[in-house]
Parts: structure tokens; sequence; C-alpha cells
């Protein structure tokens, strides 16, 4: 099948590289030439491990391209895919704009009757709207139906989330659509729920503000288990193992990042306000979250007291392991306020590197490896659970002026770090403290 994919960020690159490795001719849309040229050659804009051998791969096929032309990219296409983004407006409502310019221009090119599947993470009632513009704008006799189908992607995974998720979604005006977008998807071997436009749109907002509730909630009960002296990790496993509560999303940690939950949780309170109802649960969520990014600063305040003209390193910058996405990640909040408090801040990722040096404070250094960062450091930050991170010898922490070390991930097992000479502090669980030196 002939299907145009309008947006290239991950959603839009996943979706339209997913589709054309399982067989449809693909054609991706973004008004960014420079990006487009760049794409053309098999070259992702962002990390996301396998993506760049699969697009590489159909572009070799012909069964995937790129384009900045609406108009050639709609002239063969039975369905359409909206995939732009949706950023947050100041009240924290999702802003539309990207989505309803992609709405007219399908009015304005599109040649024959198609199917416009809402793939962007939109409000209720969105779709209605969409359809109100396209039907507005259209300049030629052709029928176009309305279908959401959300995406469940999780970026770091996006590519195996693609072919192993758990359901697809499909919200539609008619049986017809649905079946036809069913099909599109049945190579992907994938469970299918068919149903209502405004159902669709709510279940992908409902799971993600869900998933949110279970980090907080498990963050909140990670700070309580400091407090009686209780194992946090033990307390999640044996949560886990009841069926009705699962053991995902209960890893302790500081908080949530990304492009996804901020956004999207903060968009359903507004949601629901419009209808005049106070979500007093999500709001919660959303406090703690915010409360939970400050806990290492807390922690290493109470350690060191003044950090000012200290040597702090800062392992992990991306919001999450396997992608260099910023957004919302821990490692702005923490990095500025390190800086403003007078530390001289050596930071490292694996892989986020080049945009951290985007969005942190320009005071920010940043180390060629983790072992460069951790080196004569007064204390050592870790912020994102990166493999390699995870993986470091212990040893390289006693080469620090002072071998404190604040592990935001709870990365590596108490056991082992009581056999180094260090102080270490984690996240819901004992501090571990085996030093034979003192601070001076």
């Amino acid at each position: 099948m002939y299907i145009a994919v309008v947006g290239t960020g991950y959603v839009g690159l996943v979706t339209g590289v997913s589709l054309a490795e399982v067989g449809h001719r693909v054609v991706c849309i973004d008004i960014d030439a420079a990006k487009v040229k760049k794409m053309s050659k098999g070259i992702s804009p962002i990390y996301e491990p396998s993506l760049d051998e699969l697009m590489k791969k159909n572009l070799t096929a012909n069964r995937l391209s790129f384009t900045t032309d609406h108009q050639e990219a709609f002239k063969e296409s039975e369905v359409i895919y909206i995939a732009v983004g949706t950023p947050e407006n100041e009240d924290g409502s999702a802003n539309l704009g990207f989505v309803e310019r992609v709405a007219i221009d399908i009015a304005k090119h599109v040649r024959k009757d198609a199917i416009v599947v809402t793939k962007s993470t939109v409000p209720v009632g969105t779709n209605d709207t969409i359809k109100q513009v396209i039907r507005t704008n259209l300049v030629r006799d052709v029928k176009v139906e309305i279908v959401s189908n959300p995406e469940f992607l999780r970026e770091g995974s996006a590519i195996h989330d693609s072919f192993h998720g758990d359901r697809i979604v499909i919200g539609a005006e008619s049986e017809r659509a649905a079946d036809i977008i069913e099909e599109i998807n049945r190579p992907f071997g994938i469970p299918v729920y068919k149903t209502d436009i405004r159902s669709a749109e709510m279940i992908k907002y409902a799971s993600n503000a869900f998933l949110a509730t279970k980090i907080s909630f498990i963050n909140e009960i990670s700070n309580i288990c400091e407090r009686v002296g209780a194992n946090v990790e033990d307390v999640a496993i044996g949560m886990g193992l009841d069926h009705r509560i699962g053991n995902q999303f209960l890893n302790a940690g500081i908080g949530y990042g990304g492009s996804c939950f901020p956004k999207d949780t903060k968009a359903l309170i507004q949601i629901a306000g419009n209808v005049d109802y106070d979500f007093e649960l999500l709001k919660g969520v959303v406090n703690v979250n915010k409360h939970q990014q400050q806990l290492l600063l807390n922690k290493l305040k109470e350690r060191v007291g003044s950090i000012e003209g200290k040597r702090i390193a800062v392992l992990g910058l991306a919001f999450k392991p396997n992608t260099d996405d910023m957004r919302e990640a821990a490692s702005i909040r923490v990095t500025e306020e390190l800086v403003n408090n007078g530390a001289f801040v050596v930071a490292y990722d694996p892989v986020a590197m080049e945009k951290a040096r985007q969005v942190l404070v320009p005071q920010v250094a940043f180390a060629n490896s983790a072992s460069e960062a951790i080196k004569n450091s007064d204390a050592v930050l870790i912020l994102t659970e990166w493999d390699e991170i995870k993986e470091l010898d212990p040893e390289l922490f006693e080469t620090m002026a002072y071998p404190l070390v604040i592990d935001g991930r709870n990365c590596f097992d108490l056991e082992l770090m009581r056999k180094y000479r260090l102080e270490y502090h984690s996240v819901g669980r004992p501090a571990v403290r085996n030093m034979l030196i003192t601070r001076n």
C-alpha cells in the first residue's frame, strides 16, 4: 500500500521505517530540507538503536523515501499518517498548530480518496477538528476518513516496540477505515483493539498517566524506605509478584522525563479541567516527580554542605538510556543548580553530549569518558542508567578527591559497593559508608 507519513520525529520516522520494513511503499515528509537530505542518505537525525540500519535497508529496496513536497507525497498515497509534534503550551495544554497545518496541507494536496491516521498524541476531540479542517479546505472532490491510531513506543526501544508491541489501538469513524488500518498493521502480528475515535485518543493519555503514576508511587515509597530502613528494591519485587500490580515501572529513581510523560500528564490535567473535573491524583503525580528530581541535590548538600568550588561529576545526561533525547531530562535542572551554587560541573554521557551542549548551562564542562569525569571529583552524581555506567569498575571511584557517589538510578549492587573504599548513596536503599578516610 502507498503510505505517506508527515513528520519525522521519533514517532513519524520510526512509524515510516517500520511500515516500509513490512512491505509498504512509504514516503516521509518533513519541512526541513537539510534533515530530508540527511535521511535520504540513510542517516537518522535521532539516536535510536537499529533505526539507521532499517532506514538504509528500505531505502535500498525502494520502499522508503523522504521529501519536503506534500503535493508529490500525497499524489499516490492511500493512507496519510499525521505524526508531527504537539508541544506543551504554557498552561499545560497541547499545542495543535502543527497538526492543523498538516490537515490544511492534506486538504490542499490530496488527490484521491484517503484515510488520514493520527499518530500524534492529541487531546480528546482533536480528530473531529482535523476532519472539519480538512473538509473546509478540500480543493478536490475526494473522500477523506479519519482514524486515531495512537503510538505506544518507548524511546530507546522504539524499533523493538514496533514489532513486539502489546496492542495496536484503532479508533475509527467507519468499520471500513478500521479494517484497512488493521490490514496495514497485520504483518506486525500484534493484537488489534478497535474502538471509537475519542476512546482511542483517551487510551493514549490514560496509559501514559497510569505509568507515570506507578513511577511517582514507587518513588514516594522509596523515600519512606530510606527513613524506616527498608530496601525499596526488595519492596518493589514483593509488590510486583502480585499479577494485579506487575513489576514494570517500579524502579525507584529521580523521576520521569522525556517527551511523553511530562507533557501528557499535564495535558490530561488540562483536558480534565476543560470539562470542570479536578484530576487531583494526577496533579499529585506531577508534583512528586518535580520534587524527586531535587533528591540528589538534597543528598549532596546534606553530605557536603556548601558545594562552592567543588568538582562535581555528572554521569548520564539523556532522560533515559539508549536515546539522546534531552527533553525534560533531570540533568538540565541538576546541573543548573550545581552551577548556581558555585560548583565546577564535569558531565559525561555516552550518546547525548552533542544535544546536551545545546541545552545545559554554558558553564558545564564535558569529559571524554566517565573515568575522566570521575577522577579528582569531590562527588559523583549518576542521573542515567546507561549500561556503560552500570558496568563501571567501582575502583574508579577511588580516584576521586573524596569517593562520594550519589546514584539516582540504583545502578550498583549494594554488596558490591561495600567491597570498596567509598561512600555510596542511592534511592530508597541503605547507604554504604565503607570509608578509611574522612572528609577534610
